[in-house]
C-alpha cells in the first residue's frame, strides 16, 4: 500500500520520522551523560535536542495520519497504525511535559523531566517497532510495484513497468 502524502515519489512521514527520533533519543543519551558526569550543559544540550524533536515531531505527525486514513479498515495494518499513531503521540506529549519542566533552568532538571524523557524513550523503542512493522511486514507506505530493479523514483516510470522486463532479460 503506498503512502498518500509523497515527495519525490517516497512516503514524506517516512523522510521525516528520522528526525524526532534520533533527536529524542539523543537527548536522552545526553542526560544520562549528565547524570553520570554531574556536568550541567549536558542538560541544556538535551534540553535543545528535545525541543527539536517535538517539533520535528508534531511535523511528521500530520503525514502520518494521513497514510494511516489509506490503510483499509479492519485490517491489522490499521489497528497497529492506530497503536503507533497514539503511542507517538503520548511520547511527544511525555517529552514536552519533559522540555517545559526544564524550562525555567535547563542546567539543572528535576526528577520528573528525567522520568518523563526516559519514558518517552521507552515508548518510542515500541512505537518504532510498530512503525517498522507496518513498513516491512505490512507493507505500509511501500510501492505496490517495489522490486530489487525498479527504476528510480524520479525517473517517472512505474516499478511495476519494470518487473517483467527486468526479470526476463535476465532468464
Amino acid at each position: 500500500m503506498e503512502a498518500r502524502a509523497k515527495l519525490f515519489g517516497h512516503s514524506i512521514h517516512q523522510m521525516l520520522i528520522p528526525f524526532p527520533f534520533g533527536l529524542l533519543a539523543t537527548a536522552v543519551i545526553f542526560d544520562i551523560i549528565r547524570l553520570a558526569s554531574g556536568t550541567p550543559k549536558f542538560s541544556e544540550v538535551a534540553y535543545w535536542m528535545i525541543a527539536a524533536g517535538v517539533i520535528s515531531g508534531l511535523l511528521a505527525a500530520p503525514f502520518g495520519t494521513a497514510d494511516w486514513t489509506k490503510i483499509p479498515s479492519g485490517t491489522r495494518a490499521k489497528r497497529v497504525g492506530a497503536m503507533h499513531g497514539i503511542g507517538n503521540v503520548v511520547l511527544v506529549v511525555l517529552f514536552a511535559g519533559s522540555w517545559l519542566l526544564r524550562s525555567g533552568d535547563p542546567t539543572t532538571p528535576g526528577t520528573l523531566a528525567y522520568v518523563l524523557s526516559f519514558a518517552g524513550f521507552l515508548l518510542a523503542l515500541v512505537t518504532g517497532w510498530l512503525g517498522g512493522e507496518l513498513v516491512d511486514r505490512l507493507g505500509v507506505g511501500v510501492d505496490s510495484g517495489a522490486h530489487v530493479d525498479a527504476p528510480s523514483s524520479l525517473s517517472g516510470r512505474p516499478a511495476t513497468a519494470e518487473v517483467t522486463a527486468s526479470r526476463s532479460a535476465r532468464a
